[in-house]
């Protein structure tokens, strides 16, 4: 039986949730989470007594706030893990979508930067009316030039998804039900019933249809797989530049950043 530190995972009639468990960070990830979040997925996603999966974070404020930006974590943009940034944070994304079995996102509260794409590459996705999404990568000298543009441009539009990495706003659970990133909005004390719903019809559907589907519906976008490793190794690059470190130093330093002496280089 695996042991984890970073998450909790328990498996209930069927259904295995996977929680992200570092509130005192928003439940930020790590190295260790996404190692820890890939192993999670592999085990629910290939156990036949499963048949839904469903990602969360713990507590009542955040989903996901993205990559853990503290100096211990994130000093100089390495996470000093494996992968190509430092955190094998494409493994994570492929599993999400290869696992056979869907994904349901239960957006608790705040899904920003990389929580906003795990919301994404979810299957399905139902909020809390005090769930609040957006990106914020562009802010803190970083960005997920995979998944998190490209599969976001198909799930809310091109026009949309340049918005929201371009501005970096916040967008209630209402405007992103509206904008098609999730699936339900519910009071924040139905949200468990309103998943174990969900949960439900789909354990109801042969298991195997939904397998085929997941994975037509995934080979339209297979693509974006291969633009995701790619521009990870750009991505590293920019990480090493004094421009991403300044939007790192800026967000541990409570500050805005000064990106205006980097226009135009």
């Amino acid at each position: 039986m695996d042991a984890y530190e970073d998450i909790l995972y328990v498996e209930d009639r069927g259904v295995a949730t996977i929680t992200i468990n570092r509130p005192e960070v928003f439940n930020a990830f790590r190295a260790q989470t996404v190692e820890e979040l890939i192993r999670a997925f592999s085990r629910a996603g290939y156990d036949k007594s499963i048949g839904v999966v469903v990602l969360t974070g713990v507590g009542d404020k955040a989903f996901c706030t993205g990559g853990d930006q503290s100096g211990s974590s994130h000093a100089g943009g390495g996470y000093g893990g494996r992968g190509v940034i430092g955190l094998p944070i494409e493994e994570l994304q492929s599993i999400i979508r290869d696992i056979p079995k869907p994904v349901i996102a239960r957006v608790n509260g705040y899904a920003i930067g990389g929580g906003n794409v795990l919301v994404t590459l979810c299957d399905l996705a139902i909020a809390s009316e005090r769930a609040q999404l957006g990106q914020v990568g562009p802010k803190v000298g970083s960005v997920d030039p995979g998944f998190g543009t490209a599969l976001l441009s198909r799930v809310v539009g091109e026009k949309k998804a340049r918005e929201i990495w371009y501005l970096c706003r916040r967008y209630t659970a209402a405007e992103a039900l509206e904008m098609g990133l999730v699936n339900r909005v519910v009071p924040h004390d139905d949200l468990d019933v309103e998943v174990r719903r969900w949960c439900d019809d789909i354990l109801a559907m042969s298991p195997t249809a939904i397998a085929i589907a997941k994975r037509s519906f995934n080979a339209d976008t297979e693509s974006i797989r291969g633009i995701s490793a790619f521009a990870m190794q750009a991505l590293q690059l920019y990480y090493d530049t004094e421009e991403s470190k300044e939007g790192g130093r800026a967000f541990r330093e409570k500050r805005k950043p000064d990106f205006h002496r980097y226009v135009g280089k």
